[in-house]
Formats: C-alpha cells, structure tokens, sequence
C-alpha cells in the first residue's frame, strides 16, 4: 500500500495540470504526472489534491463534492495509486448527487487507465537515450 499525502500549494496543482496526463469519466477528472522535483514529497509516496470549480455550485456544493471525492480516495488511492506520482481530482456538476457505489467505480477506472499511460510514459523514456550523455565522453 502507498503512503498518500495531499498536495496544498497551487504551484503543484498548477505542475500537475501542465505536465502530466488527464482522464475525464462522467463524474470526475483526474490529472495525475510523475512528482516534479520541485514538490516536496514522500519518497514513494503518492500526491494528491482535490479541487471544485465555483462553476459547481454554491460552497455547500462545492463542499459535498469534495468529501464525497476525498471518502471515495481514501479507499482507492492506498492500494491503486502508483508510487512517486501526484494525482489531482477535478469534481463535476454531478459528483455530488451521484451514487457513492458508481463514484468509487468510475475513480477505479480512471485510475487504472491513468496508470496504465503513465506507465507506457515512463518506460518510453527509459528507452530514449540521452543525447546529452553521449556527447560528454
């Protein structure tokens, strides 16, 4: 299981959304990139962040929202997140009024095909050699 620790600071939600991937299902977005050297992080730990658009609703909204986010993570994110990746997760118009069961469904899914980018993203870069390295001999 992965430590999961939740990411405050704008400049890291701000990291996540321009350098890594996204995945949208009928309730939710999930941004998630691999930890940017400048976020301070758990070594092997897993980010994340929660955030709600004014465009949802009133605060009460907006606050419905993200517990119900928040409660759906806390059973997801130790066992499917992946380890030195920080993921952010967007709600939608319908997130607060949705079944929790179809919630917590569609987060699993989302992850999983996140992960599943991510991790062809990683071993791509792995095999790319570096340019740099070459010419310093």
């Amino acid at each position: 299981m992965t430590e999961v620790f939740i990411l405050k600071k704008r400049k890291d939600f701000v990291k996540v959304a321009s350098q890594g991937q996204k995945m949208v299902s009928s309730s939710l977005i999930l941004q998630a990139a691999f930890h940017i050297p400048a976020v301070k992080s758990i070594p092997g730990g897993t980010g994340l962040g929660y955030t709600v658009t004014k465009k949802i609703g009133k605060a009460h909204v907006r606050n419905r929202t993200k517990r119900r986010l928040r409660a759906a993570a806390r059973e997801i994110f130790p066992r499917h997140s992946l380890p030195g990746v920080s993921y952010v997760l967007i709600g939608r118009h319908n997130t607060a009024s949705c079944n929790f069961a179809k919630l917590k469904e569609e987060m699993i899914i989302a992850l999983k095909r996140i992960n599943k980018i991510l991790k062809k993203e990683k071993s791509a870069n792995e095999k790319t050699p570096d340019p740099a390295a070459d010419s310093a001999d």
